[in-house]
């Protein structure tokens, strides 16, 4: 696995040992970051189930103001911590080591609103949606954030609306997709 693209490009991240992360492709993670790359100057990231921290690395180096990553497992965390000193992108780093639910608790009235949410939870134990429930009241997103959810190609979105939400688009691969959504123009 390695940065695509950027100040850090070509640069090798390290990932956990054990089935508790799936690291997104390098493929993937390109044709994602193309699809997204005009809007990645100065944005303000949020990278939720970070893992390595591949994805808000790539956005880092892609030129993201501001990256955070939320991760409970502090064997990941570490991972991430060590990804951020390989590619020199401390600076514009947030890594917070908790619970998803707890991190975005932590995140309301600090002033952040997000350009960017990007999430892969665990596969078929309905993360996306608790995320996006508790997203749907929050200060952490405006009309502007375009929240990306990572998920089996079985994950279905139909509670969007009843939420609040739109999708912008969804993008299918061999084994997994990305859900690009939006809150609903009022």
């Amino acid at each position: 696995m390695r940065v695509i693209a950027g100040k850090a490009r070509r640069l090798v991240l390290k990932t956990i040992e054990g089935q508790d992360t799936r690291p997104t492709t390098d493929r993937i993670k390109e044709t994602l970051f193309n699809m997204i790359q005009g809007d990645m100057p100065d944005c303000c990231f949020l990278d939720l189930f970070s893992g390595s921290g591949a994805i808000g690395i790539e956005a880092l180096s892609r030129g993201a103001r501001q990256a955070v990553m939320v991760e409970q497992s502090p064997g990941a965390a570490e991972c991430i911590r060590e990804n951020l000193k390989t590619t020199r992108l401390e600076d514009g780093a947030i890594v917070m080591n908790c619970d998803v639910m707890a991190g975005l608790g932590r995140l309301e009235g600090k002033g952040y609103v997000f350009d960017f949410i990007f999430m892969d939870p665990p596969y078929n134990q309905d993360w996306e949606k608790r995320v996006l429930q508790y997203l749907a009241d929050s200060r952490l997103i405006d009309e502007d954030t375009t929240m990306i959810v990572e998920a089996s190609l079985e994950t279905s979105f139909d509670f969007l609306e009843n939420l609040g939400y739109r999708m912008i688009r969804e993008k299918n691969y061999k084994t997994n997709k990305h859900a690009f959504i939006a809150r609903k123009e009022r």
